[in-house]
Parts: structure tokens; sequence; C-alpha cells
């Protein structure tokens, strides 16, 4: 798999995060959420969480992905912090630090980039692009209707004309009271599920040449086809530049959705730290697809079955 570095890559992770030292610092230096009180992220609506610093050491996670047999990981501003939603004199200083810490990650990172959705600044994205960022990150929240396509179709027109991809990851949760893993797996999927037909109805039609990728399955919404079909929404056709990454879910939900869109679609993503990768049982050739052939679709526009 050849990259615009001339790096060769044989498997890909299209979704980790890996706090550099300069966002550290800014989130250290904020007294509202978002926050790091030394090692304790302060969310607005998630309880206090306790970061292990060994998560963020560059070369104990580039160790991880020469164990996990791959040769490049994509990581990116962790969407729950909230950062493209503050304000703009809030998001810059957490989005130019992430930008400089992600940029100047060694091998086998690279990186998405990021940007704030409330005020949108197409050329402040060109120019991290022009960086070497693969695509474009954005929470889920910021794209569950029309309007929110509207606002963010500077950014996406920056994509699609750059064929660059967008990735989906889940926002900020909305305070709620409940177990410690209660964001991730209510609020976060409820997200990713509207994300999943929010692009159906309003992304796609103004973007038709842009490719996309949904974090966590898409909260598992591409099952929901059935019903679909039934209510109206077509005949079940696949989106073959709608991709699906299987972050925290394992071989269950993940045959299911490859019965559901196929196997050209699913692309192998971790979360780390927040997760580890599973094993996930479906045979060499599904292995291959998920990590080499359609990661390398994603993100070049291009077929290529076999790892050069």
């Amino acid at each position: 798999m050849r990259f615009s570095r001339g790096r060769r890559v044989s498997g890909v992770d299209v979704h980790q995060h890996l706090w550099g030292a300069p966002l550290r610092a800014a989130l250290r230096a904020r007294s509202a959420p978002p926050r790091l009180d030394g090692w304790t992220l302060h969310l607005d609506g998630e309880p206090p969480y306790e970061v292990d610093p060994h998560d963020h050491d560059v070369s104990l996670r580039a160790a991880l992905v020469r164990a996990d047999g791959l040769d490049l990981a994509l990581v990116s501003l962790s969407s729950p912090l909230g950062a493209e939603l503050l304000p703009p004199d809030e998001a810059r200083p957490l989005l130019d630090a992430y930008h400089d810490g992600a940029a100047a990650l060694p091998e086998p990172f690279r990186a998405w980039a990021a940007a704030c959705v409330t005020e949108i600044d197409a050329d402040a994205l060109a120019k991290e692009l022009d960086r070497g960022f693969v695509g474009l990150q954005l929470p889920a929240n910021a794209l569950l209707d029309a309007t929110g396509y509207e606002r963010c179709a500077p950014l996406l027109a920056v994509l699609e004309e750059r064929g660059l991809p967008l990735f989906v990851h889940p926002g900020p949760a909305a305070k709620a009271e409940g177990p410690a893993w209660w964001a991730a797996v209510v609020p976060y999927v409820g997200q990713m599920h509207a994300a999943w037909y929010a692009f159906r109805a309003f992304g796609r039609p103004a973007f038709p040449r842009l490719r996309v990728c949904f974090a966590l399955l898409s909260g598992l919404a591409p099952l929901h086809g059935e019903r679909v079909m039934a209510r109206g929404g077509g005949r079940g056709e696949i989106d073959r530049d709608a991709f699906v990454e299987t972050s925290s879910y394992g071989p269950r939900a993940t045959d299911a959705i490859v019965r559901a869109l196929g196997v050209d679609v699913v692309l192998h993503g971790s979360d780390r730290p927040y997760a580890e990768p599973q094993e996930l049982g479906l045979g060499e050739a599904a292995r291959h697809a998920f990590r080499v052939a359609n990661p390398y679709r994603l993100l070049n526009g291009e077929e290529r079955t076999h790892a050069v």
C-alpha cells in the first residue's frame, strides 16, 4: 500500500488516539472542561477519567502497532473532548496543539485533521491537509441533520475536491446519570446510528464523491436496513464509499455487518487506548480486506487487492 509519503504499508488501523505533548499542555492550561488536571480528564458529560500516561507514550504505542502485525495507525483527536464544538477562541488553541503534536508523530503513525464546527474555516483545514493529514475527522453530533451538513459543507467540499476521506467519530455525550460505561454504550452509539442515516439522507446527495468512514460500526445502524426498506428508504443499495470500522466490536457484530453491507466496506479499527483489537475469526480473506484492501480504497479512492 503506497501513500503520498512513499510509505509501503501492509496493514492499517484507522482509529487510534494518541495525545502529543502540545495537546496535553493545552488541556492542562484550561480551567473548564475539557481539561486535564495532572492525568485526570474532566469532561462535561462524563465522570472524571484517570488517564494512564503509558497510553500516550509514542514508543510503547508504536510497539503495539507492530505487535498487531500492522505498519500504519491513524490517530485522531478524541472528539468526545468537545474541542471542535467549543467557541472558536477556545477551540483554536486545542486544535492547533493537536495538529502540531500529531504532525510530529513518527512512523508508524499518521493522523486525521480536526476542525472547529462553531466557526467554519475551510482555509485552515486546507493548510492542515497540506501538512500531510490523511483526511478530516468530525464529531458525529455535528452531522446529525440537514443543518449540520449545510454548516460543515465548506469542510466537506475541501475533502471532496482533494479526494480525501471523512472520519465520523462520536462527539461529546450529554450529561446523564449512569455508570462509567454509559456514555460509550448509549449516547456514542446513538450518535453514530443517527449519523449513518443523516449521511444517507443529506450527506451523500450533497457530496456524491466523498468517501466516509463511520467509527464503531456506525452504532450497528446498517443492521436496520430491512426497516429502512420497509419504510420507503430504498431497496438496500450499498454505498461502496461509505465505510465502517470495527472498534469495540467482536465477531458477532462484525459478522452481522458483513452480512448487511458485504466485506468491501468494513475496516480494521481498534480505538486504542480505550479498547483493544479483537480477533474476528472471519477468515484470512476478510482479515486482508479489513486491514489492507479496504483501508487503501478509503484513503486513496483506488482498488488494491494485495499489499505492496
